[in-house]
């Protein structure tokens, strides 16, 4: 299965510039080495440009899901559609949305844990709705949005959904960038599963977004790495075959006694 990840400078406050971009990206990729599957990054319509939100977000997906479709199926690529700011009855949810080939509409996730130190509370919803395994392409996938990586149980409980493949899309700090590729590492051996990260580069307000989008194998080894800081495209063809030897070779999920675990 073969994978382009976009490590986007978000254009912050400018959603139409940022769809430009991507539009064009997309194109190239499509024209280079039609892969299988593109993954955008976090916020990519807005940034964090949280004191704008109210003025910018997207209205429950109006312009991203057609916008987003349209491109799946005119490519027939499968996309994870990074994450948006998006305003719902309840108030602005960072969301990410998942298109098959067809240019359907198959997941829709909002981001649960939300970041204290980019005041994130301040002004999103924190998503109520558990992660769950979707499938592109006959393969087991999920997915989740930068903070989440630091809550292990969100991503083991979508290894238990039998996920052979899990997409972190994020806006990461370079001032936490140890922290990104130490749990992106540590989540792919102890959950036996690929590891498909793409992060953002280029700045927002004094917050300079860390890049080194990553591709680690179920054995924990990265197979790829965008620059540091700097806008990149991240290419690799993944090996399903790695998570069925790696889980059987050592059977973690068939050693596990959760009735001994805390809640």
């Amino acid at each position: 299965m073969k994978y382009a990840i976009y490590q986007m400078d978000v254009m912050v406050a400018d959603p139409s510039a940022n769809r430009a971009k991507i539009t064009k990206w997309i194109e190239a990729q499509m024209v280079q080495d039609n892969p299988d599957v593109l993954v955008l990054p976090e916020m990519w319509n807005t940034g964090y440009a949280l004191d704008q939100l109210e003025e910018i977000a997207d209205q429950n997906g109006e312009i991203t899901i057609p916008f987003l479709s349209s491109m799946a199926r005119d490519f027939q690529v499968n996309i994870i559609g990074g994450s948006i700011a998006n305003q719902k009855k309840k108030g602005i949810y960072n969301t990410a949305y998942v298109f098959n080939r067809a240019g359907e509409l198959i997941y829709e996730y909002d981001k649960m844990h939300l970041v204290p130190m980019l005041d994130e509370p301040i002004y999103l919803q924190g998503g109520e709705r558990k992660g769950r395994v979707f499938a592109l392409d006959g393969v087991k996938m999920g997915l989740a949005i930068c903070y989440d990586l630091r809550f292990p149980e969100l991503l083991r409980d979508l290894a238990l959904q039998k996920a052979e493949v899990i997409h972190v899309v994020a806006q990461w700090p370079a001032a936490r960038k140890d922290h990104w590729r130490y749990l992106l590492h540590a989540r792919a051996i102890e959950n036996q599963c690929f590891m498909m990260a793409a992060n953002s580069s280029g700045s927002c307000n004094d917050t300079q977004f860390a890049g080194d989008s990553l591709v680690i194998n179920p054995a924990g080894v990265l197979v790829e790495k965008g620059a540091s800081e700097t806008e990149a495209t991240i290419k690799a063809a993944i090996d399903l075959e790695e998570v069925a030897t790696m889980r059987k070779n050592i059977p973690v999920f068939d050693s596990r006694v959760p009735e001994l675990y805390g809640e």
